[in-house]
């Protein structure tokens, strides 16, 4: 994850690098023996999890959002964790939700925009969900999470690809708020506690790059016009 607000006051200080290179050595996979066997068989897999994706948006689209949230979490849980490195041979990707299930693999950001937008597809109110970049206090490393505001000023619960329980951000002390950001808004955290309104999700590259590739068959269960480039 390379993408930084452009907010020059707080860039170069907290936001210079986005990744997640270090939690590979915790989440990695070994890899089948033959590529051409494994490409056909992730194919096979990518095919069922967007199946299965649909499947899921449409069932739970009328649960409490309690149930939608606990549903979505395990289901994307249940991807390869991939350094991008590995798997698009770039240092920063942030995959598109069907990219991320047709590899059924990604990397922290991947499993929080997919987690963001399928939420929004089944009814939740964007102003709830919010990607969020964290620094993993035991680790020092950059980390992406979907926080979810019950209120506006109530206490989040987290989304996370390593912490499989969704928590209030309060029992999750390993966890120090960078930025956050939705389709409509961007936020820096002057505390745990207190974030600021910074500017636009536009001003974030990859965000923007994403956007653009969503496929045009998913973008209005996904991302209405609106909110596209």
């Amino acid at each position: 994850m390379d993408s930084t607000p452009s907010n020059p006051g707080h860039r170069s200080a907290i936001l210079r690098r986005l990744g997640c290179a270090a939690l590979c050595a915790l989440l990695a996979i070994a890899m089948p023996a033959s590529p051409a066997s494994a490409e056909a068989s992730w194919a096979n897999m990518g095919d069922r999890r967007l199946q299965q994706w649909r499947a899921l948006m449409s069932d739970k689209r009328t649960a409490p959002e309690r149930e939608q949230l606990i549903a979505v979490n395990d289901f994307f849980n249940g991807a390869r964790f991939v350094d991008d490195r590995e798997l698009w041979q770039v240092a920063d990707y942030w995959a598109t939700p069907d990219e991320f299930l047709l590899r059924d693999a990604g990397d922290c950001e991947d499993f929080a925009i997919a987690k963001y937008f399928t939420l929004k597809a089944m009814g939740v109110a964007p102003d709830k969900l919010r990607i969020t970049y964290v620094k993993v206090e035991s680790l020092q490393q950059a980390h992406m999470v979907l926080a979810y505001y019950p209120e506006p000023r109530s206490e989040p619960l987290i989304l996370d690809n390593l912490n499989r329980h969704i928590l209030p951000a309060t029992e999750r002390p390993d966890l120090r708020p960078i930025y956050s950001f939705n389709a409509e808004s961007l936020w820096l955290a002057r505390s745990r506690h207190e974030q600021q309104r910074a500017g636009h999700p536009g001003q974030l590259q990859r965000w923007r790059e994403m956007l653009a590739r969503l496929d045009p068959h998913l973008r209005e269960a996904i991302a209405p016009r609106a909110l596209l480039p």
